[in-house]
């Protein structure tokens, strides 16, 4: 359906692709994947035309519909969410609106002597209306929106009242609305929590058409493509199977590749020791030129290239009282909304709670009583003796100074510290080279996350609390995150939609429903197990 055909491609001074090609067949699910700025984004823009190709074909076949999701969503207001979402759903939209013109037509007294015309065409148009299932439109682009985590209440309300976040989510369902042939998804979970992200994979498993996406959850990727693109090295390479396969796969690839140069340059250097012995005496000549002539036709083996993961080892914080945070009968309402009502927990040291619930439950409202950024309307809430607390939100990004550059932040914070520490630390969460002098206000959302979670971290609190930390980060740094928080000698309360976060770094689940409060001993496994479900509200 869609082919490049040796595409080469560069950004200035960067090449992205050299002779790279790739191919999406009818159906197929399909990761794309490779490190910040490889060009990911870019083989999407190429493949619907907003960039061209330096070199090669890009190749989309006659009559293919494509739907390009991308962080991008541009201006919204003035419609409902629903009619936002109707309103960019493709062809069945521009047909509809076709359809609505015709009727209004037909009721036109000074048209009438085009009657018999707008009639036929109105027939024509009704049909194809009908055969892209626009009557069920409206109810499908509710249930689609409804998946998303929007409540009913908020889709017939103006869609420009809407943080980004889920302006982004209207963006997505007008693309799932479209059922093109093709899914073009960058990034689809960013802005989504857990529950709509099982959601997402559910209808993108049904869905009948091909899809290509990028995401850093983990999960989804597993559970969802058949085959993984790798840009590696300005080339596009194909691995059959999911993220995990794929993985190993580059894994045992790059062993055989190793062991291969090993052995050519065992070879070489056999070979070139002959040659540096003998190449002063005459009766050695021939071999020696024989030899020479050898080396120079050999096709040179390349050194696997291994992506540098920088580790950070983090200092062990001081230890807290056996009690560390405990809510007493606690009461909390926003207007006429009652989100607890009577809260008792408590939270011991070294206890791991991933807290779960759905939308409005009250998940980041928990944190918030508990890291005092709000108030409980009655009850207690206190912390434990020697608890020092760690708190990181989406807002802390806001509190950055935008005139720092990334370095000049950690120095700040940390002025007695070695310069060689901070760089350690900075590449640990994803700022090396000459990222380190990049200005505050020239990062992105994900950027300021990760410098956020950097000061937090590198002189850690013994009590952290986390509301969404893997928001924006990519794979290796949520993979060395989580290794770090797996050795963290302290105490951990966190909201969190990335199932492979829960699964690995939770011991306790409380769940948060209308029900009311449960507790779960274990973690996120064994919750999903004795509940059955993998988040509150999803069957």
């Amino acid at each position: 359906m869609i082919r490049l055909d040796s595409v080469s491609k560069r950004h200035g001074k960067q090449i992205l692709f050299l002779e790279a090609s790739l191919s999406i067949n009818r159906g197929e699910k399909l990761g794309l994947v490779g490190p910040n700025g490889a060009g990911k984004s870019t083989v999407f823009r190429m493949i619907v035309g907003q960039e061209p190709a330096d070199g090669g074909n890009v190749v989309v076949d006659r009559g293919t519909t494509i739907g390009y999701f991308d962080q991008n969503v541009g201006e919204m207001g003035g419609r409902s969410v629903v009619a936002e979402t109707l309103a960019g759903a493709g062809e069945v939209s521009e047909v509809g609106r076709e359809l609505a013109e015709l009727e209004h037509a037909m009721a036109d007294p000074e048209r009438a002597d085009e009657l018999e015309s707008i009639i036929e065409r109105f027939g024509t148009v009704q049909a194809r209306f009908d055969e892209l299932g626009g009557y069920a439109l409206d109810s499908r682009a509710r249930e689609i929106l409804a998946g998303l985590g929007f409540r009913a209440d908020i889709v017939d309300d103006d869609v420009g009242k809407l943080s980004g976040g889920w302006k982004m989510r209207v963006a997505l369902a007008r693309i799932l609305l479209m059922r093109p042939d093709v899914l073009l998804l960058d990034e689809p979970t960013n802005h989504l929590d857990i529950e709509s992200i099982i959601w997402l994979e559910r209808f993108l498993r049904d869905f009948t058409g091909s899809v290509l996406l990028t995401s850093h959850d983990r999960e989804l990727m597993n559970r969802l493509v058949t085959r993984i693109i790798e840009i590696e090295g300005g080339d596009l390479i194909s691995y059959s199977g999911n993220y995990d396969f794929y993985e190993k796969q580059r894994d045992l690839l790059a062993q055989q590749q190793e062991a291969q140069f090993a052995r050519q340059e065992a070879m070489l250097a056999k070979e070139r020791a002959f040659i540096a012995r003998f190449k002063a005496r005459a009766s050695h000549a021939a071999q020696v030129q024989s030899r020479v002539k050898k080396l120079e036709k050999i096709e040179k083996v390349e050194p696997p290239k291994r992506r540098k993961v920088v580790e950070f080892e983090f200092k062990k914080p001081p230890r807290s009282g056996e009690d560390v945070a405990k809510l007493s009968g606690v009461r909390k309402t926003y207007g006429k909304y009652t989100i607890y009502d009577g809260l008792d927990l408590l939270v011991r040291r070294q206890e791991r709670w991933c807290v779960m619930g759905v939308n409005g439950a009250g998940k980041s409202t928990l944190l918030k009583l508990i890291a005092g950024e709000t108030k409980a309307d009655s009850g207690e809430v206190t912390l434990g003796a020697s608890v020092k607390l760690g708190y990181f939100a989406q807002h802390a990004m806001e509190l950055l100074d935008a005139g720092k550059t990334v370095l000049e932040t950690i120095q700040g914070e940390f002025p007695l510290a070695t310069l060689g520490s901070l760089r350690t630390l900075a590449g640990a969460f994803g700022f090396s080279g000459d990222d380190i002098d990049k200005p505050v206000s020239v990062l992105s959302g994900g950027e300021k996350a990760r410098l956020v979670l950097a000061l937090m971290l590198f002189d850690p609190p013994n009590f952290l609390v986390l509301d969404e930390p893997t928001n924006h980060l990519d794979m290796a740094t949520k993979e060395m995150l989580m290794a770090a928080l797996a050795g963290f000698d302290g105490t951990l309360l966190f909201v969190s939609h990335d199932r492979q976060f829960l699964r690995n770094l939770s011991n306790r689940v409380l769940e948060l429903s209308d029900g009311g409060v449960h507790t779960y001993g274990g973690g996120y496994s064994e919750y999903v197990s004795q509940t059955g479900h993998e988040a509150p509200g999803v069957a």
